[in-house]
């Protein structure tokens, strides 16, 4: 095709270089729609508004948003206005890229012009907010979504949950736990752990174990994400018999413990200065390094320190900045603490 294109008896108009882009586009070979684009250009035919909506949805899917967002933009220049293809693409790519600030305000542009967006479109939005922990982002889709009338299920719910917690006002979060149940929608071992995970943050431990008795009695049986937020809120309050009461629940689920467990594990057994348990918990850590954030990290080198495991907590330090992370000056004033004031390593 672009041998003919080539050809100058062929005439070549813009409608063609678009199918060409647009073939590319649908392969997500990027490059090759930018050379066709410059060709284009060079022969002294520019892109006309249907050539630029191929360009929005090619980049908005291979993640780039800020091409997206230029291409977007030319639309508006052309006075071409979006339709629903568009602003949906153009929506995802802002949720995809971490900004649903953005994303919203194309979706309050689609109101404003009475084009009602999917609710694919509003639930993404919410997603995205939620694992942010932005409550009020989530609270006004969630708000959206009422007045346009869309049906209130498990995950709309469970995502509120989520957010509220995150943000710490368990009262909202179980606000929504409680309505969900209302409306007939039995909570899941995710949304029941984000639950309990709202009330650790406050560390309202009698609440939590009502609510576990309360939907027990109603045939919920805690999993593996139930259990690893136990795990964690046991292990801070260093009930070591508890927890490793829970890990054998875990066991007896038949499934690999989380990361997070092992993380948890690491904290509570460095913290009890318990050298053989901790430890044990430190090499599973560092064999699964590469699955590792700054956030962990930080949490098993300060455990390790409080334990005074000093020589550990210097070997996890080295793995994280080796993987490009820079520990945070707590951390650093921290391990130098512990450097200087070391002992010998507690025995069990």
């Amino acid at each position: 095709m672009e041998l003919v294109l080539g050809e100058e008896s062929f005439q070549t108009n813009v409608r063609d270089y678009t199918k060409l882009i647009d073939a590319y586009a649908k392969e997500d070979r990027v490059e090759d729609v930018e050379r066709i684009l410059r060709k284009m250009v060079e022969n002294g035919i520019m892109p006309d508004s249907l050539t630029i909506t191929v360009l929005v949805h090619m980049y908005s899917k291979v993640g780039n948003v800020a091409r997206a967002n230029d291409a977007f933009e030319s639309l508006r220049n052309y006075g071409f206005q979006p339709d629903t293809k568009i602003y949906n693409s153009m929506m995802m790519a802002y949720i995809n890229a971490g900004e649903p600030r953005q994303g919203e305000q194309l979706l309050r542009e689609m109101e404003t012009r009475d084009i009602k967006p999917s609710e694919e479109i509003y639930m993404a939005l919410l997603r995205s907010y939620s694992r942010r922990g932005d409550a009020v982002g989530a609270g006004r889709i969630a708000n959206s979504m009422q007045f346009a009338g869309f049906q209130h299920n498990l995950e709309y719910f469970a995502l509120l949950v989520e957010a509220y917690g995150q943000a710490g006002d368990y009262d909202q979060a179980r606000s929504n736990f409680d309505n969900m149940i209302k409306l007939g929608h039995k909570p899941d071992d995710k949304c029941t752990a984000n639950m309990i995970a709202a009330y650790e943050k406050k560390n309202l431990l009698d609440k939590a174990l009502n609510l576990l008795m309360e939907l027990e009695k109603d045939g919920f049986e805690p999993g593996i994400e139930t259990y690893t937020v136990l795990v964690d809120w046991l292990g801070r309050l260093q009930l070591v018999d508890e927890t490793e009461k829970l890990l054998d629940k875990i066991a007896e689920l038949g499934e690999v413990p989380p990361l997070k467990v092992h993380v948890s594990l690491c904290d509570m057994y460095s913290r009890a200065k318990s050298e053989k348990k901790a430890l044990q918990a430190v090499g599973v850590l560092e064999a699964r390094k590469d699955e590792l954030g700054p956030n962990e990290f930080e949490r098993i080198i300060t455990a390790l320190c409080a334990g005074g495991f000093v020589q550990d907590a210097q070997r996890i330090l080295q793995l994280m900045e080796a993987k490009g992370f820079a520990a945070s000056e707590q951390v650093k004033f921290s391990l130098s603490a512990s450097q200087v004031f070391s002992q010998k390593r507690p025995k069990t």
